[in-house]
């Protein structure tokens, strides 16, 4: 095994190696929804591009959790003004009909703007007391788009917004079938290939944010705030620039729900998506964008996959013994509960937080040696 290592090593930097596992990957994710629908239906490709929605908040909110250390659990709010946002200019509720290349820059500038909004009253906030703010912040845009329908009808109240325009793109929409090169490519299809191209251009992005100076700058803060500003960090304007960048990515993923899905309403943006969403950056790994990925896909495809649950007890038992949903909840829970025990850093964490994270736990096990050490 010792010498497999170094092997592993230079395959890994082999320009060859790296650019032949690309290909297989782009041949993958452009052959999946063809393989997926063939082998369980086309519903799960429907999954998949949720799957990727999820991917964009889920760094979106990374930006702000991962990288700057900021506890944030009202991240819906953004995701429910990018997607009223695009309701509301692009459906009959107010005789609106904008084109998406107009609504999906116009979401991510005003969920910018609200980012910056939240994040300038929070900064002398850390810990539970900015966790608090922003969950406030989430529950009072909900409660505005559950409200505002008296004495003017803005948001349509709990009825939400209805017969919104199928996203177009160059007069295409994607909302019907179109046959090319002998394939027949559905609508689901189509969706997947947008939320598949933004979805990588999000990673991109966030990549690139990474490894620049304000991404450097943003972990620093995240390591340690007061010696970041000793530094010579602003920290009053990085962490304004990590609320900005996270809310409008948040908003762009609102605006390809609300064309995606044709309907929107408070229903989809209560607490518990932003508890899924946080749960999808600290299970997969805080801060590492791969791991990211991977707790978003997880948490996505896990609690559908779990359906299958009371089919099984049909077929092992002649019924149902329990509630599928239930049954689905508590698996999913304890699922979790296992992976934060075992993993505490997360599925994939980064090397600095593994590194990190061990370090830790061997400083605490002297300590405890040192105390038992005494007591004896």
């Amino acid at each position: 095994m010792k010498d497999l290592a170094p092997r592993w090593t230079e395959l890994k930097r082999d320009p060859r190696v790296v650019w032949t596992a690309y290909l297989a990957l782009a041949l993958l994710l452009l052959a999946l929804p063809f393989v997926t629908d063939w082998a369980f239906g086309r519903t799960w490709v429907r999954i998949l591009g949720f799957a990727l929605l999820y991917i964009m908040l889920a760094l979106g909110l990374n930006i702000v959790v991962g990288f700057a250390g900021l506890l944030d659990l009202g991240y819906v709010a953004f995701f429910a003004l990018g997607a009223y946002l695009y309701a509301l200019l692009a459906s009959p509720h107010f005789g609106i009909h904008l084109p998406f290349w107009v609504l999906l820059p116009l979401g991510a500038a005003t969920t910018c703007i609200f980012g910056v909004l939240l994040g300038a009253p929070t900064l002398r906030l850390r810990g539970d007391y900015l966790a608090i703010v922003t969950l406030g912040f989430g529950e009072i845009i909900r409660i505005f788009l559950n409200n505002l329908n008296a004495p003017i009808n803005i948001t349509n109240g709990p009825q939400g917004v209805n017969l919104i325009d199928p996203i177009k793109i160059g007069g295409v929409s994607l909302a019907q079938t179109h046959t090319t090169f002998g394939l027949s490519f559905p609508a689901v299809y189509n969706y997947y290939y947008l939320f598949l191209v933004l979805a990588l251009a999000v990673i991109f992005v966030s990549i690139r944010l990474e490894n620049s100076r304000i991404g450097r700058a943003w972990v620093a803060i995240r390591e340690d705030e007061v010696a970041a500003e000793a530094m010579g960090i602003n920290t009053r304007n990085v962490k304004l620039l990590a609320f900005a960048m996270g809310a409008s990515f948040g908003g762009v993923s609102g605006g390809l729900f609300a064309g995606f899905q044709g309907f929107v309403s408070p229903e989809s943006f209560t607490l518990i998506e932003s508890i899924m969403i946080l749960c999808m950056v600290v299970l997969g790994g805080m801060g590492h964008i791969p791991g990211v990925v991977l707790g978003a896909v997880l948490l996505v495809v896990l609690p559908e996959a779990l359906r299958y649950l009371g089919p099984l007890q049909q077929a092992l038992f002649g019924r149902v013994l329990a509630d599928p949903a239930d049954l689905r909840l508590l698996v999913f829970g304890l699922a979790l509960i296992l992976v934060m025990l075992l993993r505490p850093s997360g599925l994939w964490p980064s090397t600095t937080r593994r590194r990190e994270l061990t370090a830790e736990d061997e400083v605490a096990r002297q300590e405890q040696d040192s105390v038992y050490d005494a007591a004896r």
